[in-house]
């Protein structure tokens, strides 16, 4: 995640970077954002191209993993519903 945002309002990109990269340099791309002062839905992620970097080897950081996690059983609730109509 690379940190964007003024003083005391936080906001992140959730991106793919080199490992050695350092945090808020040069990212390969840019998947969603993250305001965690926001409520409610937070984060925005591109599932696909995030599932993308992962079959590729990309390692996520824990918090990035879980909004994976998240939009992916957001995913599948929205397909689920919509089966039923």
């Amino acid at each position: 995640m690379k940190r964007i945002g003024a003083k005391n309002q936080p906001a992140f990109r959730i991106v793919v970077a080199d490992a050695r990269s350092p945090r808020d340099g040069k990212c390969i791309e840019e998947l969603g954002t993250y305001i965690p002062k926001r409520k409610g839905q937070n984060f925005t992620l591109d599932l696909d191209r995030a599932k993308y970097w992962l079959s590729k080897g990309a390692q996520p950081s824990e918090t990035v993993a879980s909004f994976i996690k998240k939009a992916g059983k957001a995913a599948a609730a929205a397909t689920t519903s919509l089966g039923a109509s």
